[in-house]
Order: structure tokens, then C-alpha cells, then sequence
């Protein structure tokens, strides 16, 4: 958004000194990038490193019900984004989301399987549990870890 400055304003903005710049950020989304971001966060206190790279760290631990089955539908609040910060996805504040359990990604399949209901995570997804490759497009690139917070609000077993 571009703010429009006043003459007055103008004038004094050039006799004042100039504001440091905003830092880079820590990760961009270069493959050295997206390894050193898991190699730093599998560090961090309370990270959990499964076999197949998946991480996650508890923020909120609920005591409902587990998924049973790849059908059963679940019912999630969860905002996702990209190691350098930009936000690709998220429910609206106050909304929540229904999928089919097993027809995501191997990366949100997996942590829900692990998940009961009222459990909030935090989920950092290597590449191949995510979209790989192929990214999503425009808005997720190729090769790309992903973040999530999430939470499991709901699990109705598929047909009903």
C-alpha cells in the first residue's frame, strides 16, 4: 500500500535520517535453505523427528477421539505457510475446514493419524510428504518445506 506524503511532510522526511532497512529473512526458499530450516527446527525444544522426516511439536494436547480409518472425515483450524514466512493457506478466524483423512498430503495424513481431537501441532512437512515436486501451483513452489498450525477439532467416521 503506498501512502501518500504531504509537501510539508516531504520536507521534513528529507532532513530526517533514514530508517534502518527491514532485515532479509532467515530462510528463502533456495534447497540449502530448506534443508538448514529442518536441520534447525528438528533442534528446537519439543520437536519431534518421525523416521520419514515429518516433524511436529505439540502446542495444545487433547484428549478426544483418534481417526480410525482414511475415510473418516476430520475437522481441522489450521493456517499453513512457507520457511520464508508467506502464508499459502489458512481457515478464516473462527471457521474450520472438513477432509476426508487420508486424501491429503502423506504429511497431514500421517500427523493426523497420530492426532486427537482438541491436539493443536505444529507441523513442519519435508517436500516429500508435502507436494514434492510438482509444488502447488502458483502459490506453493516446487520443493518447498511447509509449516502448519493445526488443530483437530473434530473425527466422524466416514458415511455419516
Amino acid at each position: 500500500m503506498a501512502l501518500t506524503v504531504g509537501c510539508l511532510m516531504a520536507a521534513t522526511a528529507l532532513a530526517a535520517p533514514k530508517p534502518a532497512s527491514k532485515p532479509a529473512p532467515k530462510y528463502n526458499l533456495t534447497p540449502a535453505s530448506n534443508s538448514k530450516y529442518l536441520a534447525d527446527n528438528a533442534r528446537r525444544k519439543g520437536v519431534m523427528v518421525l523416521p520419514d522426516g515429518l516433524q511436529y511439536r505439540v502446542i495444545a494436547k487433547g484428549h478426544g477421539k483418534s481417526i480410525m480409518g482414511p475415510d473418516d472425515l476430520v475437522t481441522v483450524q489450521y493456517k499453513g505457510w512457507l520457511i520464508n514466512g508467506t502464508v499459502f493457506d489458512q481457515t478464516k478466524p473462527g471457521a474450520s475446514a472438513q477432509f476426508p483423512a487420508g486424501r491429503l498430503i502423506p504429511g497431514w495424513v500421517e500427523a493426523l493419524s497420530r492426532m486427537r481431537v482438541g491436539d493443536e501441532w505444529e507441523l513442519t512437512i519435508p517436500t516429500a510428504l508435502g507436494y514434492g515436486a510438482d509444488g502447488a501451483g502458483d502459490t506453493i513452489p516446487p520443493n518447498q518445506t511447509l509449516v502448519f498450525d493445526m488443530k483437530l477439532l473434530a473425527v466422524a467416521p466416514s458415511g455419516l
